[in-house]
């Protein structure tokens, strides 16, 4: 399985690939849920190259761990997947 981090390397800088709908589905410690988020309210800090940053519908960002991610979607349809533990 390709990893995490390249995945999400790839969306962001493969014109052809990366331009497709993109959703991420990453586990919530506090929800204990799976949070689905579409690729485009992601926020990579320069800072950091193992979190992504997204905000919530009340506008508070979260930094989300790479290894959190256990779902990629293209254009809806599952492509990546890693199981909860």
């Amino acid at each position: 399985m390709q990893p995490i981090h390249e995945l999400l390397n790839r969306i962001r800088w493969d014109p052809d690939f990366g331009k497709a709908n993109f959703d991420i589905g990453y586990y919530d410690r506090v929800e204990r849920r799976m949070i689905r988020v579409s690729f485009r309210r992601l926020f990579f800090p320069r800072d950091d190259h193992f979190v992504f940053e997204v905000a919530d519908a009340w506008g508070l960002v979260h930094r989300v761990p790479y290894h959190r991610v256990h779902q990629v979607f293209r254009n809806g349809e599952l492509i990546w997947d890693r199981p909860l533990h």
